[in-house]
């Protein structure tokens, strides 16, 4: 593997040289084979040597490893400094399109900024990261991605004593909202302009040497966080610890800790057990994202302007223009799982309706909007749905018949934004239990060949579609540190 290490080059105030804690009984338990390809990892490796150079007992030749220095507001506090507390960034590659990727290990011991933690990662933690990580790629949302899962044979102490292992994880990049912060709460603002800088050079080149590219900056980074929630958004996923440090500046979905998919409809779900407040509900993750988005502007205010206020002048419009944004994509995407394929303004109100149904009737989220989708071809359905949404069917059949446009054409639209499957909570944490009793990754596999084909009526996709027995009522995912 070609690592390049274009990160350190930034300078040692933005990492801690940091070298992962070997483990003593290493062993590959999942492994991405189509992503490795990508990355052109040579399979001849064999899982011995994969297990010790993906679990940090073996350097390969050009990686050099460093823990990332960032801070970040958590819960809305602000923590001036955290960092990479349990994770070693081993160096950057480049796959097959020439495309640059971060590879990561996490769980792979103590470094600087672990504040005491054991800087380890027990094996359901990883395994989640892992399965849900590759069902988001596979359901079109943006997303890091996990390469490689290999337990330690070691044991980690959390609420019990579990198995250990180390995740690598695939991204564009860490860079994080919380990276900005770090510097910003300095003072530091020449390091600011260079981290910004790069950060332009590394996901914006188009704006480098614009005049104005710092705010350009902002909006950019803006519009790939308003289309990262709408997918969220769109297929039912809870991220569950939105904090400035878990939000990337790519517009990938990173940091799989408490995360959860919705069920029955209801925006005010929560189900990570340290979000009391239910501060990252399902549906507060949009005005979430556009107070994260603030606390990025109030770091590039030195980078706008010399006086302060008129800084504030030329970013508030990008702020405050966030919400109406954020509404016009989200009524377009509700649109289309609705099969709308081009909106009126009356569109709105319908959505809403139906969304308002759906809280009110305790309706699963995923299985309603497949439904509607079937039921275009299916009288029986057509008539189940009719029976469970009431007059609104027949207000949104007349709507599809308004715009004229062929059911089979409309059928296909929804069903591109509409998936059969999700990664549902009870399948997850059956996988982990399998894994944590036994060792074994039978259950994880089975789950992640379905849930690699969302989209898709496989023979086995009807095992995975069920909604939990008790609507996850007493349901809590915990973060893992």
């Amino acid at each position: 593997m070609n690592f390049s290490n274009s990160y350190r080059q930034l300078g040692s105030d933005f990492y801690e040289e940091s070298l992962p804690t070997p483990v003593l009984a290493p062993r590959l338990l999942l492994w991405n084979a189509p992503l490795a390809e990508q990355l052109m990892i040579p399979e001849e490796l064999g899982q011995a040597a994969l297990a010790q150079i993906f679990s940090g007992n073996q350097l390969l030749p050009g990686s050099e490893p460093i823990a990332m220095a960032y801070a970040g507001h958590q819960f809305g506090s602000f923590v001036p400094q955290l960092g990479d507390g349990r994770a070693h960034l081993l160096g950057e590659v480049f796959d097959k399109s020439g495309q640059r990727w971060d590879i990561q290990l996490k769980g792979s011991g103590p470094t600087q900024f672990s504040r005491g933690g054991d800087g380890r990662c027990a094996v359901g933690p990883a395994l989640r990261e892992f399965i849900m990580s590759e069902a988001m790629y596979a359901l079109g949302v943006p997303t890091s991605r996990c390469l490689a899962v290999v337990t330690s044979g070691e044991d980690v102490y959390r609420r019990s004593i579990l198995p250990g292992a180390i995740v690598t994880r695939i991204a564009s990049s860490h860079l994080r909202v919380g990276t900005f912060e770090f510097f910003a709460a300095r003072g530091e603002h020449e390091a600011l302009k260079r981290l910004c800088d790069y950060t332009i050079d590394r996901h914006f080149p188009e704006l480098q040497g614009a005049t104005d590219q710092y705010i350009r900056f902002l909006d950019r980074v803006i519009g790939r966080q308003i289309q990262l929630i709408t997918e969220w958004m769109r297929v039912g996923f809870i991220h569950g610890v939105m904090n400035t440090d878990n939000t990337s500046l790519a517009g990938e979905t990173i940091d799989y800790g408490p995360c959860a998919m919705l069920g029955a409809y209801d925006p005010h779900t929560v189900y990570s057990s340290i979000d009391i407040k239910k501060r990252y509900a399902f549906g507060n993750q949009s005005a979430i994202s556009q107070w994260n988005m603030t606390r990025l502007a109030e770091c590039l205010l030195p980078l706008i302007n010399a006086d302060r206020n008129r800084a504030i002048d030329q970013l508030n419009p990008l702020l405050i223009a966030y919400t109406d944004r954020f509404n016009r994509v989200y009524i377009k995407m509700m649109g289309k799982k609705l099969g709308l394929t081009s909106l009126q303004a009356k569109d709105e109100k319908l959505i809403i309706s139906l969304l308002d149904q759906l809280k009110i009737g305790k309706m699963d989220y995923t299985l309603t909007f497949d439904l509607l989708t079937k039921s275009l071809s299916s009288e029986p359905i057509a008539s189940q749905m009719r029976g469970q949404l009431g007059n609104y069917f027949d207000l949104w059949q007349r709507r599809l018949k308004e715009q004229g446009t062929d059911l089979q054409e409309v059928q296909t639209l929804m069903r591109q934004q509409n998936p059969l499957l999700i990664p549902r909570n009870h399948h997850i944490e059956a996988a982990i239990a399998e894994c944590e009793q036994t060792g074994r990754v039978n259950l994880a596999e089975k789950l992640l060949h379905v849930l690699r084909a969302p989209y898709e009526e496989l023979t086995e996709t009807h095992l995975y579609q069920d909604p939990p027995s008790d609507g996850d009522k007493n349901y809590q995912t915990f973060c893992g540190t």
